[in-house]
């Protein structure tokens, strides 16, 4: 059986959460990881290609910074943040990128269930949560997001690079003023949800979860890196390809 850390850091900084996601990507020899966070203060993320005019709520005096991956804006905010990263040739990100997105909102679905949580794959339904014009992750949906009652739960992206793949993504737990219609989880806490995706998630992966801590390396890339994920130049320049500020 394949053996991952299981990572917890609560109430990290935004940019410092941001800069542990990359390092994921960017420190060889890292062991498989899964990963559970939330977020202090709470924060919008931007996806990686947005433009900060497109996101009326990034005008709305939250902290803002943008993400490694692409898609929509995520309100970071009474939800519970995940991810999973290991090389790209070993399950579940082997073989095409969809279907190492099946994958793993399976085993997130099956995990859910353990906590009496019902999601389901969208499909090719239209969502009470799908709204134009907000920028919004969970405002938009594929035929692989989770959903519950016809409302996006999930929302998630992919990066990678140098052989390794970052899969990350929010569960709602609450709306927000600028994620409303989306799916909730009344009286559910992250942490609580946490333990219940942990043991879900390592038996529908298959895989054995040893609790760890950032190794130094981790910690320090994230003191490198943290600001400049939840700076101006980065924050305003979506919306087109460009380095990666290094």
């Amino acid at each position: 059986m394949p053996h991952w850390r299981l990572l917890e850091t609560w109430d990290w900084a935004p940019g410092a959460n941001m800069a542990l996601d990359e390092a994921q990507l960017e420190i060889a020899g890292l062991a498989p990881t899964l990963r559970f966070y939330t977020w202090r203060p709470d924060a919008l993320s931007l996806g990686w290609f947005q433009r900060v005019e497109d996101v009326p709520a990034a005008r709305g005096g939250l902290l803002v910074v943008r993400r490694l991956t692409g898609g929509g804006a995520i309100h970071h905010a009474a939800e519970l943040t995940y991810s999973l990263a290991g090389p790209a040739d070993a399950p579940p990100f082997d073989g095409p990128v969809a279907r190492s997105y099946e994958r793993i909102h399976a085993a997130l679905a099956a995990a859910l269930a353990t906590f009496g949580v019902a999601s389901e794959l969208r499909g090719a339904r239209r969502l009470t949560s799908d709204l134009a014009g907000t920028g919004m992750c969970f405002h938009a949906s594929s035929a692989l997001d989770l959903v519950l009652d016809g409302r996006k739960l999930v929302g998630s992206a992919q990066r990678r690079r140098r052989g390794r793949v970052l899969h990350h993504g929010s569960i709602k737990l609450r709306a927000s003023a600028c994620e409303t219609a989306v799916a909730e989880l009344p009286g559910v806490e992250a942490r609580a949800l946490a333990a219940a995706c942990e043991r879900g998630l390592s038996g529908a992966l298959g895989i054995e979860l040893e609790r760890a801590e950032p190794s130094a390396a981790e910690l320090a890339h994230v003191r490198a890196r943290e600001h400049w994920y939840a700076s101006a130049a980065h924050v305003l320049a979506g919306g087109r390809r460009r380095g990666d500020g290094r």
